[in-house]
């Protein structure tokens, strides 16, 4: 029997440390919070003490290591009988090859090569190598090859372990002959981006590709999936990196067949105005292109000039203090850095790509059109025929960049606008990568003006938008993809919601922040000027956090920017002086005061700002997504911080107080906005029909730039914007909203309103948000 579409999600990771048997322990809570349907992490046996699930290795089990079968089974009846549905995270683009052994594909492959079951299931190049498949794990010795050492049927490399084919000659060969005859060639590991020959996840070796365009791979990757849909197990999908696929749109009907027409959600970075295709069988997407405009409404404007220069003023204070060598101007970072990103670690992508197009074009520079279009897709990826445009774009700008390569961009583009072309299949599949590196990866570590705007999905370049756009990419939302997930925060966000909250409140007091961070350069300046204004922010958008927290994600975002150190060779001076600077805010007390005095003068305003943040997405078009512990405070950073322990008990034992009938302060602990997510969800749940439309609420009155409300078809949410504007005004004043004639009931504190003019003042004297539906609505379930 097919579910209903649910009210919300709830994103769980499953673990080797938090199991789907623990999931069971969960679901009595997650019930009692409201949630729709649980959403797991991929499921799929994947490499030992794998924390994310991301690196399947065997798609015919769920991991034990996760609980297995029978633990799945038992959460699926338990979620069941607690009134919710699941729906699961698989991987379709590639799987794990970090331990050959452990993964029979990959074993198979690198044993018999060509000649391999799993030939045609792996994207390799096989004519690239001679034959061969480069693994690149050798070390930076001269003599790396004559470590190789026989162990049985193995051959080894420290605590590597490959197969050795059959009918390689005796073991009186040594070891390094007998590797010369193996289908396989271990390489130095920099060789990887200019030479591999199999087609990774991103710039990730131990993550090989699979081509589930082949039925036969598509069947069995999908074996188990198919499983849970027989026996009724799960209700829906969520696909991982669908651009990777060579066939989005084919593999999506292929999925809806094998489930019966499951409800999926997909992966997807939608860039500016950019659409999901009408093709797709999908509801929607994750969510990442709702998550920028309920942060962007909450910005103020104003503060744009007094934290960065902009292209028109190049010499604003900001600049000077900062001293920033460029204007940041936010597309030039993104070519620059796209273009490093394919010409460096995706190298070997593009020299495929220039393989497979040289027959035709016959061009010795095909290599270098190809980086300039990659750098100038101004999106993820096109899906032929549609997206055409995309590409078009793409080579006239690249075409601008370089005049000189101008005829072979045009030659390329034509080759590459031909959906059967083998290279403009491969084009799609590579310029997602090079997106995701280059922005996601790259740019949002060295744009660093406001940093809650370097969001997945998000544009920095657009600083804040208004109430009344706002309201026009709702209604949008509503008409076009009303069963598309929304978000805050994901395994995958840079920072967690919370963070933002608090970093955006910066905005209203720039000069706050300037003097701040001057006096933090002064006294523990590394010597990046862009990289210190990002980590402070995050230390004061964080704040409290542990030392070792900090110290993980200065080095993460250090080494992503790429600008003073990297992963490849890392700057060990440079970060030792940044390790340093964040050793001060835990041993100067100067230093540290500075950081709590600025995260004592904004906390307020982030408090108002996460709720507000919270309430919009809960409340707004689409199926709102809960990512793990949430509903208090989420001031994690960048992965893996953004997957630690979450401590359940505390929530349930807030969750139940809330329900004895206490209305918290808004305060550190966060029990605000369990108060929050809890009535939302559970109004969501018990009155769908109050959530199906989406028209604006009109504010009236002097403060009225301060509020955003709206109503849902019964279901009215309103919520504070630029609080700390508001609290400098004097507060609300005359301002009102003026719903329908009704009596109303605020879910969240119970107060009744009559119907007609509404005062603010009243109406938000509790909290900086409010929910109201009619007052049936409080009792039983939305309580």
């Amino acid at each position: 029997m097919t579910r209903p579409l649910p009210g919300s999600t709830y994103r769980l990771q499953i673990t080797p440390e938090f199991t789907l048997d623990d999931a069971v322990e969960l679901c009595e809570y997650l019930a009692r919070l409201g949630v729709g349907w649980v959403y797991l992490s991929p499921l799929l046996r994947a490499e030992p003490g794998s924390m994310h699930g991301y690196d399947v290795i065997d798609h015919s089990l769920i991991d034990p290591d996760r609980g297995g079968a029978k633990a799945f089974a038992r959460f699926s009846r338990t979620a069941r009988a607690a009134g919710m549905g699941i729906l699961v995270d698989i991987v379709p683009n590639h799987m794990g090859v970090a331990t050959p052994r452990l993964n029979s594909w990959w074993w198979d492959l690198l044993r018999h090569g060509r000649e391999s079951r799993f030939a045609e299931a792996f994207d390799v190049d096989w004519d690239a190598a001679a034959g061969r498949i480069r693994i690149p794990v050798l070390g930076d010795g001269d003599d790396e090859l004559d470590r190789l050492r026989i162990e049985g049927d193995t051959l080894a490399y420290y605590d590597n372990r490959y197969p050795i084919a059959e009918g390689t000659p005796a073991p009186e060969d040594s070891a390094r002959d007998v590797h010369d005859r193996q289908h396989y060639e271990l390489v130095n590991w920099r060789r990887a981006d200019d030479e591999l020959n199999y087609r990774r996840f991103f710039a990730v070796n131990s993550l090989a590709a699979i081509r589930v365009e082949d039925p036969e791979v598509f069947a069995d990757s999908h074996v188990e999936i198919a499983r849970w849909f027989r026996e009724g197990l799960a209700d829906g999908l969520r696909v991982d990196h669908p651009d990777g696929l060579a066939d989005p749109r084919g593999y999506l009907d292929d999925l809806a067949e094998l489930t019966g027409g499951a409800p999926v959600w997909v992966e997807k970075i939608l860039e500016g105005d950019e659409q999901l295709p009408g093709n797709w069988a999908t509801m929607g997407t994750t969510g990442y292109d709702a998550l920028k405009d309920f942060d962007r409404v909450l910005v103020d404007a104003r503060g744009q000039a007094g934290l960065a220069p902009s292209v028109e003023q190049p010499q604003q204070a900001a600049c000077r203090n900062l001293q920033v060598a460029e204007t940041q101007r936010w597309h030039d970072m993104v070519y620059r850095s796209k273009r490093a990103v394919a010409d460096g670690i995706l190298r070997s992508e593009v020299n495929r790509l220039a393989r497979e197009l040289r027959s035709d074009t016959g061009d010795e520079q095909v290599a270098d059109a190809l980086i300039e279009l990659l750098a100038a897709m101004p999106v993820y990826r096109s899906y032929l025929p549609l997206g055409e445009c995309h590409l078009r774009a793409a080579a006239a700008e690249a075409a601008a960049h370089r005049p000189d390569l101008a005829d072979t961009i045009a030659r390329v583009a034509d080759a590459l606008a031909d959906p059967e072309h083998p290279a403009a299949i491969r084009f799609q599949q590579t310029s997602g990568m090079v997106m995701a590196k280059g922005v996601e990866d790259s740019a949002f570590y060295r744009f660093t003006t406001l940093t809650s705007l370097n969001e997945v999905g998000a544009d920095p370049s657009e600083f804040a938008i208004d109430v009344a756009t706002f309201h026009e990419r709702q209604a949008r939302r509503q008409a076009a993809l009303p069963h598309s997930l929304t978000t805050l925060s994901t395994h995958d966000t840079k920072r967690g919601e919370d963070v933002r909250a608090r970093i955006t409140a910066l905005a209203e007091r720039p000069q706050l922040w300037t003097d701040a961070l001057g006096t933090l350069r002064r006294r523990a300046g590394f010597g990046d000027p862009a990289l210190e204004n990002l980590i402070w922010q995050a230390v004061v958008g964080a704040w409290p956090a542990s030392r070792e927290r900090l110290h993980a994600y200065a080095e993460k975002a250090a080494r992503e920017a790429g600008d003073s150190t990297n992963w490849i060779d890392p700057n060990t001076a440079f970060e030792d002086r940044m390790h340093a600077a964040i050793d001060k805010v835990f041993d100067d007390p100067e230093l540290a005061a500075v950081v709590e005095q600025t995260v004592a003068a904004i906390a307020p305003a982030g408090f108002s700002n996460g709720l507000s943040a919270k309430l919009l997405q809960l409340a707004a078009p689409g199926i709102p997504d809960v990512y793990q512990g949430s509903e208090l405070w989420e001031q994690s950073l960048v992965d893996p911080d953004n997957r630690r322990p979450v401590d359940f008990a505390l929530r349930s034992e807030l969750l139940q107080r809330l329900d004895d009938g206490w209305l918290p302060p808004v305060d550190e602990e966060g029990a605000a906005k369990l108060l929050v997510v809890s009535r939302t969800l559970r109004l969501r749940r018990a009155h769908p029909e109050r959530f199906v439309r989406y028209l604006p609420v009109e504010v009236f009155g002097s403060m009225r730039e301060h509020a955003v409300a709206f109503d849902r078809g019964g279901a009215i949410a309103v919520a504070t914007r630029l609080p700390y504007g508001l609290e400098s005004a004097g507060g609300w004043h005359d301002t009102t909203i003026e719903p329908a004639g009704r009596e109303l009931v605020d879910v969240l504190t119970g107060r009744r309103f009559a119907g007609g003019s509404i005062p603010l003042s009243d109406l938000l004297d509790t909290y900086p948000v409010a929910l109201l539906t009619a007052p049936a609505e409080t009792d039983g379930e939305a309580s």
